[in-house]
C-alpha cells in the first residue's frame, strides 16, 4: 500500500504477516510535523479492521510500543490495527522543551496547553482525540466506527481523560499502570502549571479521576480494564490508582482494577499485560 501524499512512509516492516509502519506528516493540531507508527494486520488487505490507539509515557516516542510491547502477534490474530503516536511534538524547538524528562519533548501530557510558549505547538489532545484518528480511518482500511483507546503511564493518564470525554468516538479504553490524578502528583503539579497557568479549575479537564467523579451516569459505558504491577517504583507518589478506583465505584463504573505482585513500571510489565488488553479492546469492538 503506497501511502498517501499527506504521508511520508520513514519505514516499514513485514511483521506477522501484517505491515508495521512508520510515518511523518503535517500536523494542524501542533502546527509542526508529527511522527506516529500504524501497524495494519493481514486482514487489512481485504477489510476495514478495527482500531486500537496506543499511548506512550514519558521519555517514549511512536517507534516505543511496536518495538517493545510484542503487540503484533496478537493484533494479527485479532485484526486490529494498532496505532502509535509519538508523544509529544519534535518539529519545533522551544526554550527549556529538552531539559527534564517529565517535561517537554517527549512529556506533552496529552492536553492542550494555553499558556505561551507551549499554547502554539503542545496541543496533543487535539491532535490524538481528533486529528491523527480522522486522518487514519480516512487513509487506511480501518473502520471509524471501531476505535479503542489504551495507555501507559502517562498515555495511561491520556487514554483515560480522552477516552471518559470522548465515549463517542472511542468504544474501548484500558490503561497500563496509569497517572489517574495528576492534580495530586508530582509529575501533574509540576506539568499542568506549566501548560496551563495557576488555575487548578483548568487541570481538573485533564484529571481522570475528576472526570470519573463528575460522570452524571456510568450507563452504557464501555467496561475499563487497568493493570498495575504493585512493585512499580512509582505507585505511592505518582500514580495513585486507589483514587481512580473509589471514583469509579462512586458512579457505578464497570472497571476491572488488576494489581499483579512482583511488576514494575517499564515495558516487562507492558509486554506481559499486553495480550490481555488487546483481547480486551477486540471484544468490545466486535474484532
Amino acid at each position: 500500500m503506497s501511502p498517501p501524499e499527506t504521508l511520508t512512509l520513514s519505514n516499514r516492516f513485514r511483521c506477522f504477516d501484517g505491515w508495521q509502519h512508520f510515518f511523518r506528516h503535517p500536523a494542524t493540531s501542533t502546527a509542526c510535523e508529527m511522527r506516529f507508527g500504524l501497524y495494519l494486520p493481514p486482514q487489512a488487505e481485504h477489510e476495514r479492521v478495527p482500531l486500537l490507539v496506543y499511548l506512550a509515557g514519558l521519555t517514549c516516542n511512536e517507534e516505543t510500543f511496536p518495538i517493545k510491547a510484542g503487540a503484533q502477534r496478537v493484533a494479527a490474530e485479532l485484526g486490529l490495527a494498532l496505532l502509535s503516536p509519538d508523544t509529544s511534538p519534535r518539529g519545533v524547538k522551544l526554550p527549556g522543551d529538552d531539559e527534564a524528562f517529565d517535561f517537554g519533548q517527549s512529556a506533552g501530557f496529552y492536553l492542550d496547553a494555553t499558556e505561551a510558549p507551549w499554547s502554539a505547538h503542545y496541543r496533543m489532545y487535539s491532535y490524538v482525540a481528533k486529528e491523527l484518528p480522522d486522518l487514519v480511518t480516512s487513509e487506511f482500511p480501518v473502520d471509524p466506527e471501531r476505535i479503542g483507546l489504551l495507555g501507559h503511564s502517562m498515555g495511561g493518564h491520556g487514554a483515560l481523560t480522552i477516552g471518559l470525554k470522548h465515549p463517542e468516538r472511542f468504544r474501548s479504553l484500558s490503561a497500563l499502570a496509569p497517572i489517574v490524578a495528576p492534580t495530586q502528583c508530582p509529575w501533574g503539579q509540576k506539568a499542568l502549571p506549566r501548560y496551563l497557568g495557576g488555575d487548578t479549575d483548568t487541570w481538573r479537564q485533564y484529571d481522570a479521576t475528576e472526570l470519573m467523579r463528575d460522570l452524571v451516569s456510568a450507563a452504557g459505558r464501555p467496561p475499563l480494564l487497568i493493570d498495575q504491577g504493585m512493585d512499580d517504583e512509582f505507585l505511592v507518589r505518582q500514580l495513585k490508582p486507589e483514587l481512580f478506583e473509589a471514583a469509579a465505584r462512586s458512579v457505578g463504573y464497570p472497571l476491572t482494577l488488576r494489581r499483579h505482585d512482583g511488576y514494575g513500571h517499564g515495558y516487562w510489565f507492558v509486554s506481559s499485560m499486553i495480550e490481555d488488553h488487546l483481547r480486551h479492546h477486540a471484544e468490545c469492538l466486535d474484532a
